[in-house]
């Protein structure tokens, strides 16, 4: 409680400063407006329907390019572990593709699939897949030997070993690998959606900026954001610390 009575506080001070600098020096509201200007077009754009249609775009773009992102990353990282060509080979080059932001993938995209849904999505599954990959291939990779062999003198082996051990003893990285998925995907949508065509937060956005409405990108900027710390805060940072608890790697409070 304490923790987000100083957020709140901090977020008030920071969007008084915000108007009051505004107000008191003129600038003018298409270079910056102020943080009123900005809550109006966002009252505005729920008024008539436009934000929520964007967000529903949005989301359904995000839903199907990280389920796809979470299958690849999740088969990707176990053939990893288990490979050791597979991980010296093709596993430094995934390690390599972490470093390329997804933006830089854009008009690879345009001229493979153009200006449409699929380019989106497939900045989203490039966005998130990678990390995805690396943390599942982590999370086999440490699985403890004890476990492995204490799993094979009881007669484990093959798949029955990999699904009743080696893979339940990884999830503690699959949480963290799909909380970090989230966040990619997140990212690499808004980027894809910017050289999109049709609706989304992302192509509002840069309509937006086309014809100087700075109060309208302030408030999508300000959706984006939010929506990425509450996602993040209420939904996987809480089953993170959850996993991480019923595996014994972080201490029970009282």
């Amino acid at each position: 409680m304490r923790l987000a009575i100083k957020r709140i506080v901090f977020f008030i001070v920071l969007f008084g400063i915000w108007e009051l600098v505004v107000r008191l020096f003129n600038i003018p509201k298409v270079l910056m407006p102020a943080p009123t200007d900005v809550v109006l077009s966002l009252q505005e754009s729920l008024a008539d329907g436009s934000l929520l249609h964007d967000l529903r775009v949005s989301f359904t773009r995000l839903l199907i390019g990280l389920v796809i992102a979470l299958i690849i990353g999740v088969l990707l990282g176990v053939f990893l572990a288990k490979s050791k060509t597979a991980d010296e080979t093709l596993g430094a080059f995934i390690l390599a593709l972490q470093s390329i932001p997804s933006i830089v993938w854009l008009p690879l995209a345009i001229m493979w699939f153009g200006l449409n849904e699929k380019s989106v999505i497939f900045i989203v599954v490039l966005g998130a897949t990678i990390v995805m990959t690396i943390n599942m291939r982590i999370g086999i990779k440490n699985v403890s030997p004890l476990y492995i062999k204490a799993a094979q003198t009881m007669g484990s082996n093959g798949l029955d070993l990999f699904f009743r051990v080696a893979f339940p003893a990884s999830i503690p990285y699959v949480v963290t690998g799909v909380r970090l998925a989230w966040a990619f995907a997140w990212r690499a949508l808004m980027a894809g959606e910017l050289l999109s065509t049709g609706p989304g937060l992302g192509y509002t956005l840069k309509f937006a900026s086309d014809f100087g409405r700075m109060d309208i990108v302030l408030g999508i900027m300000v959706v984006i954001g939010v929506i990425g710390v509450t996602v993040d805060l209420i939904v996987f940072q809480r089953i993170e610390k959850r996993v991480m608890t019923k595996w014994g790697l972080v201490e029970r409070n009282g």
